[in-house]
């Protein structure tokens, strides 16, 4: 008897011991579903991202971040130009797509023949820069009208005593971005006023080519976004532009305030609405471009958004939900 009181006493500490182990294996389940739903959980798959070459370096540090927090999840990011990325994001090839101008009206088109539902987030601003090799010491300042004189297709080729008395009977050789780009359409809009450019321009949607050839040649003039020329300063020269106040050269503070004009602007990513929905490394991605949008803008030489701006873009992202 006292063996088997023994034995009793065994079995009903066994039951105990299972049945709490039971209770913790169905708490911690619960919480693994929680976590599975929210901030912190590790996600896999690809994000496709293409379009504007100026926003290629936010974009491109965004990623590399990105990636640290999120190993298993693959992004590409192109750079075919805003023109390009809107036609590939039309195609349904790309979740987002970068732009440094808004969207046109027929693209808008594109995109509701195709069913595809979008949202424009704004990330920064740019300045757009019109610089000159470094060994140019004539050229101080350039007015709208002389920036326009010089860029338009007159039928015969310029030399920079044509846009100013007193400058070298040279003529000027010019380096553009593409003509898929954001940064072209944005200066053939506001400089060209949608006339022809000069033809005799070298074309390029790798900014990096442009800068190459302005610093190469001594009676080049080039235009593209403000980090580049940054990351570029030591090797060329920036060209004050005089809005109708007097010249200004762009900077953050005259990028943010707007006194750079009429050459400051804002850059955007565009989203796929159906894959935000969809696919949760998207929406991940997104979440987390939007939330460090303006550290990583200032870091390769932009100029950040005031706050208020990222938190109504956070909310934006929330409603396609």
């Amino acid at each position: 008897m006292k063996k088997l009181s023994q034995f009793a006493v065994i079995v009903l500490m066994m039951l105990v011991i299972n049945a709490c182990g039971n209770g913790d294996n169905n708490n911690a389940g619960g919480n693994n579903n929680n976590n599975g739903g929210g901030g912190g959980a590790q996600l896999s798959g690809n994000v496709k991202v293409d379009g504007s070459s100026t926003v290629y370096p936010i974009m491109e540090a965004v990623v590399e971040e990105y990636g640290a927090e999120q190993p298993d999840v693959k992004v590409s990011v192109g750079s075919s130009g805003t023109g390009g990325g809107f036609k590939s994001f039309a195609a349904g090839e790309t979740d987002l797509t970068n732009a440094s101008r808004p969207i046109k009206d027929e693209e808008k088109q594109q995109l509701q023949t195709k069913g595809i539902d979008y949202t424009e987030f704004r990330l920064a601003f740019d300045g757009l820069s019109v610089v000159v090799n470094k060994d140019n010491d004539w050229v101080d300042h350039l007015t709208v009208d002389e920036l326009r004189k010089m860029w338009l297709e007159t039928g015969s080729p310029k030399k920079w005593s044509d846009i100013r008395k007193g400058w070298p009977d040279q003529e000027i050789k010019y380096y553009s971005p593409g003509t898929d780009s954001g940064t072209f359409d944005y200066f053939n809009e506001v400089i060209l006023e949608d006339k022809p450019m000069v033809e005799s321009a070298t074309l390029s949607e790798d900014d990096n080519i442009l800068v190459q050839g302005v610093r190469g040649d001594k009676n080049s003039i080039g235009y593209f976004g403000f980090a580049y020329y940054l990351e570029n300063k030591d090797d060329i020269k920036v060209v004050p532009i005089d809005g109708g106040k007097g010249p200004v050269e762009p900077s953050h503070d005259t990028i943010q305030s707007g006194e750079y004009s009429p050459l400051s602007r804002p850059l955007f990513v565009y989203a796929s609405n159906k894959a935000v929905k969809e696919k949760k490394e998207v929406n991940d991605f997104l979440r987390f471009t939007l939330e460090n949008a303006g550290e990583f803008s200032e870091d390769v030489g932009y100029v950040r958004l005031p706050d208020d701006e990222y938190k109504k873009d956070i909310q934006s992202l929330e409603a396609i939900k």
